[in-house]
């Protein structure tokens, strides 16, 4: 199973000069189906619209900055999240 960012974290993308902030995991793109780990938007701007809304996966990321929250509720969702989803 995928161990997911916990929400809040804060990314710097590879060739990516502004950091952006985890506020979703597991989304998809409406116009290709496409299925990405995580949403994000600019920190410390936060989610200011649609057009600074950032789909990535995992892979993308160059450097963890700030490890968001994360306690035994959020690690059962990503658990049963993992298990219905994967």
């Amino acid at each position: 199973m995928k161990k997911y960012k916990p929400l809040g974290s804060v990314v710097l993308l590879k060739n990516g000069t502004k950091r952006v902030m985890i506020y979703g995991r597991k989304q998809i793109l409406a116009s290709t189906g496409e299925l990405f780990d995580y949403v994000a938007c600019l920190y410390p701007e936060g989610n200011i619209g649609a057009e600074y809304t950032f789909l990535f996966n995992d892979d993308d990321i160059e450097e963890v900055i700030f490890e968001g929250y994360s306690d035994k509720e959020d690690l059962e969702f990503i658990k049963k999240f993992g298990e219905e989803n994967d």
